[in-house]
């Protein structure tokens, strides 16, 4: 299955999807040691960051947190790519300063068809993107 959506950071990665209908809290939320959300009452508590294909809605708080992608992206523990629903400035940047290939704009209906664990690619140009999923 392919899912369309615009291109934010250029690149192409694979890995496994890491899927929350919630938004993230990067700056207090993530730790940029470790990628693992800490963040108490959100649905991924206890799960690592790296080397995934984050599907998220979008962030929330401070803007702060687009350096806590840089961080992990310095550690190599960042994610290998990320989507989101609408477009948000801290994922932007972060992405975008992280090297970390990233797309917005994919619809709500979109999430309820990717499957969490299953193995995807983010392919980004500068005119495309797409997160392809591997059944």
């Amino acid at each position: 299955m392919r899912i369309a959506g615009r291109p934010v950071s250029e690149g192409v990665a694979r890995g496994q999807v890491l899927l929350s209908r919630e938004p993230i809290t990067f700056f207090g939320g993530v730790d940029p040691k470790t990628s693992e959300v800490v963040e108490p009452s959100h649905p991924l508590k206890g799960e690592k960051l790296a080397g995934k294909i984050l599907v998220f809605p979008h962030s929330k708080g401070s803007t702060v947190g687009s350096y806590v992608l840089l961080r992990m992206a310095k550690r190599g523990v960042a994610p290998a790519g990320v989507v989101t629903v609408r477009p948000d400035e801290v994922v932007i940047i972060g992405c975008i300063i992280s090297g970390i290939p990233s797309m917005t704009g994919i619809d709500e209906a979109s999430l309820g068809k990717i499957r969490p664990g299953s193995l995807a690619e983010i392919r980004v140009g500068r005119s495309h993107a797409e997160l392809v999923l591997y059944e």
